[in-house]
């Protein structure tokens, strides 16, 4: 997870129509163009079984309106942006890019406060050699944006023993666009979640149907280096159930943690074990408390140009 710059809550006025265009542009009135400059943004990668033995990688991207440049349209007003995911394995030498851009329209201005969100997903070889490059730009005036780049390792979730994927911070929304495992989520960033209820997104695999499981969700406050502060324990739940998982040996689980956490940075940890051969899993996500209370905006993305595998590049 990246972050940068300072996200806030909306307000709710203004509530935006959430739209979704191709790379076309249209015409409208716009202020004179600013200077160049960085856009800072918020990112988190997230990693889950794929098809035909790939990984399905989703990024997800927001962004506060007060970063972005608006444009009159007609009785509305538009905010336009890019954003780009790039995937380059580093001893295969190929690379992965893809491309979508998004608009939010609105009657009036909305408040700089509030979060414009979206997210991408495509489906890579599993890698630990590969490097991540995440880009947003503003749609509206050029010279407007910001790279952020890391290695990231794109785990194999091929096999046959007990795995989980990758855990999603969001909130239930059946607007919202991100859907997987029949559950519909606004995906949240983790440097700024609310300080009140969220949902827990994960996914279980290869878990035998008919099998007894066992599950621990535990939430620790930790410093910024992810060391635990005290005793670090706040949140700590243990359920237990049969399972029934989908025909491709996946179980889609989505939890709820009702505690009303004070600002602060924690690692949320699941815990998955099966009762009947004790095979157990783990998998941590570490995210920041920051006070807001009302959901981000999901935007919508349609795809613009499909990403390409493009060896030797």
């Amino acid at each position: 997870m990246t972050s940068a710059t300072q996200t806030l809550a909306t307000d709710g006025s203004a509530a935006p129509h959430h739209v979704s265009e191709r790379a076309g542009r249209s015409a409208g009135t716009r202020a004179p163009n600013p200077l160049p400059r960085l856009l800072p943004f918020y990112y988190d990668l997230y990693t889950f079984r794929g098809s035909a033995g790939r990984t399905a990688v989703v990024a997800s991207f927001s962004v506060p309106v007060e970063n972005l440049e608006r444009e009159a349209l007609a009785d509305d007003v538009r905010y336009r942006f890019d954003v780009t995911l790039v995937l380059a394995d580093t001893v295969l030498r190929s690379v992965s890019r893809t491309d979508d851009s998004v608009f939010v329209s609105a009657p009036r201005a909305l408040p700089g406060d509030h979060l414009l969100h979206t997210y991408i997903e495509v489906q890579a070889w599993p890698s630990p050699n590969t490097l991540e490059r995440v880009i947003m730009s503003d749609a509206t005036t050029p010279g407007i944006g910001q790279l952020y780049s890391a290695p990231f390792s794109i785990p194999d979730y091929r096999g046959n023993h007990l795995m989980l994927s990758d855990i999603v911070l969001g909130q239930s929304d059946p607007s919202a666009d991100w859907k997987r495992g029949g559950i519909t989520l606004a995906l949240l960033p983790t440097s700024r979640l609310p300080a009140s209820s969220f949902g827990v997104y994960y996914e279980i695999y290869n878990l035998p149907s008919g099998d007894r499981y066992e599950t621990e969700i535990s939430v620790e406050h930790v410093d910024d280096a992810g060391d635990l502060i005290g005793d670090g324990s706040v949140v700590r739940t243990v359920f237990s159930g049969l399972a029934h998982p989908r025909p491709d040996r996946s179980l889609p689980v989505l939890r709820n943690v009702g505690a009303s956490l004070p600002t602060g940075r924690y690692g949320l940890t699941v815990t998955v074990t099966d009762q009947n051969t004790g095979e157990s899993a783990t998998r941590s996500r570490l995210f920041q408390v920051s006070g807001w209370s009302r959901g981000a905006s999901l935007v919508p993305a349609l795809p613009w140009r499909q990403g390409t595998d493009t060896p030797g590049q």
